[in-house]
């Protein structure tokens, strides 16, 4: 997997409107947007531009239209997000986290229980 650059909170809103709606013209990650933020259109036209400069978006022009694609798959971006993530405020271990989750009581019954399911079925294998 390659090193995608760091991308701010901003730049994720606009990439899973992207990654979920691909290849997407820019009128349409607008119309998306503004559903769920008070940005204005060229906040937003920034934000792609900004994108493809990190070579995590791709253009192509479609007669008056601009229609992007990710370069970048969610999968690889959260998978490396996670790991950043774990480095950063467990020292890399999940158990760590998963510990700190349940001695905080931020897990609700039925997590523990999907989480105890994950951990049977993984341990079958």
């Amino acid at each position: 997997m390659n090193i995608t650059p760091s991308i701010s909170e901003a730049e994720f809103q606009v990439m899973k409107v992207i990654w979920e709606k691909s290849p997407v013209s820019t009128t349409e990650v607008v119309t998306e947007l503004e559903k769920t933020t008070d940005w204005k259109p060229k906040t937003i036209q920034t934000l792609l531009s900004r994108l493809v400069k990190k070579d995590v978006l791709s253009f192509k022009r479609e007669g008056r239209v601009f229609v992007y694609t990710p370069l970048v798959k969610e999968s690889d971006y959260l998978s490396q997000e996670s790991d950043s993530f774990l480095k950063r405020f467990y020292n890399g271990t999940l158990n760590a986290m998963v510990v700190n989750f349940l001695d905080q009581d931020r897990l609700s019954d039925d997590e523990i229980e999907r989480l105890r399911e994950i951990l049977e079925k993984r341990a079958s294998k």
